[in-house]
């Protein structure tokens, strides 16, 4: 079996601290890494030398990350399939609770259905891959509106009347508006009969690697499974779904 190269894994150490960090000096990086200082110098060196790390002249001398580093991950970036990412956390969210799970993105005023994963259950969501539902009716559709910014969401209310699915559904732009704070202070949005009276589903926001929401990931089920308890448990599915999805589209979350 080959081995590990230490000096590699160190490098990519150094690297690695700077995903929190716009520029670090050579003693920040020393003691967040516990190295000796020898070692460090000679990685910075080698770094600033193929320009992965560039030296910002000052009193300590300091770096930052060099052009390399943006052109791999916009190399990465282009090469993510969103479909592709998506369908095995699909599958692996739909196993946990035995309910439809989706993945949509938004198209105008509307979302569109890419990936879908049944339950085994005879009585399902009649739904299907490709299909188009306006987004003002579903739970992805207000996730997916919710990450717009405020000239983005004025646009799509400007296309004309919200159409209604259901009496249920919300219409009416500045009841919608509201609703869409929550849904960006909460993180998730449902869907409570508002599409389908029979059903009901919860979504979460997928980013990609410059933490934009690109997709909407849901659990659905009809209303004949809902019990107290499915708020709380298709939620805390779905939150670790979209974060699963998100962390193969590139997306890296910040602590504070």
């Amino acid at each position: 079996m080959a081995r590990v190269v230490p000096a590699v894994i160190r490098a990519l150490d150094i690297l690695e601290l700077f995903l929190d960090r716009p520029e670090l000096s050579a003693r920040e990086v020393t003691e967040r890494l516990d190295l000796p200082r020898t070692t460090v110098h000679e990685l910075l060196v080698t770094l600033v030398e193929r320009a992965y790390l560039i030296v910002v002249p000052g009193q300590p001398v300091r770096y930052r990350l060099g052009m390399p580093l943006f052109q791999l991950g916009s190399a990465f970036a282009g090469r993510l399939d969103l479909v592709r990412e998506a369908q095995p956390v699909a599958r692996e969210v739909a196993s946990a609770c035995d309910e439809a799970v989706h993945v949509a993105v938004l198209d105008g005023a509307d979302v569109v259905y890419l990936v879908k994963v049944d339950s085994t259950h005879p009585v399902r969501m009649v739904s299907a891959v490709g299909r188009r539902l306006p987004a003002n009716c579903t739970a992805v559709g207000k996730v997916l509106l919710a990450g717009l910014d405020r000239v983005g969401l004025d646009a799509v209310l400007a296309k004309g009347p919200l159409p209604g699915m259901t009496p249920a559904s919300v219409t009416d732009p500045d009841r919608l508006r509201e609703l869409l704070e929550r849904v960006r202070a909460d993180g998730v949005a449902e869907d409570v009969g508002e599409s389908d009276t029979a059903m009901r589903c919860v979504a979460a926001a997928v980013r990609d690697h410059s933490g934009a929401v690109v997709a909407a990931m849901s659990v659905s089920a009809p209303i004949i499974r809902w019990t107290p308890q499915s708020p709380g448990e298709w939620t805390a599915l779905v939150r670790e779904g979209a974060a699963a999805l998100s962390e193969r589209m590139g997306f890296r979350a910040t602590t504070r």
